[in-house]
């Protein structure tokens, strides 16, 4: 063990690993949301509904910036942020829709024996 926990865990973190990372936490999730409803935010709009520090804010964008989640611009004096759903959308690409496919398949099978029951 290195015993510095960034080597020991995060040495190869491919992009799927930093989207789960970063929506593993609800809060970042609510910030997302927030995008979601209402692209191009300022920093002062996104720490208003939030019961922490603007420091914590921040700290919770960066890791959404860093999976690709969340892309930022500077609009004067105000850094605006935007909603990116590529890295959802491979997630889902990837992980859900293979998934939901065998089980809508299995509902049409059972709905087809069903109904040559009837």
């Amino acid at each position: 063990m290195t015993c510095d926990l960034l080597v020991t865990y995060y040495a190869g973190m491919t992009d799927d690993d930093r989207v789960f990372k970063a929506l593993a936490d609800p809060t970042r999730r609510y910030l997302l949301d927030l995008l979601y409803e209402r692209d191009g935010r300022s920093l002062t709009e996104l720490e208003s509904g939030l019961e922490m520090s603007r420091f914590g804010v921040m700290k919770h964008l960066k890791v959404l910036e860093e999976a690709g989640l969340v892309v930022s611009r500077k609009v004067g004096r105000e850094k605006l942020h935007y909603l990116n759903p590529v890295p959802i959308q491979a997630i889902h690409d990837r992980w859900i829709h293979k998934y939901r496919e065998r089980h809508a398949q299995a509902l049409n099978e059972l709905k087809r024996e069903l109904e040559e029951k009837q």
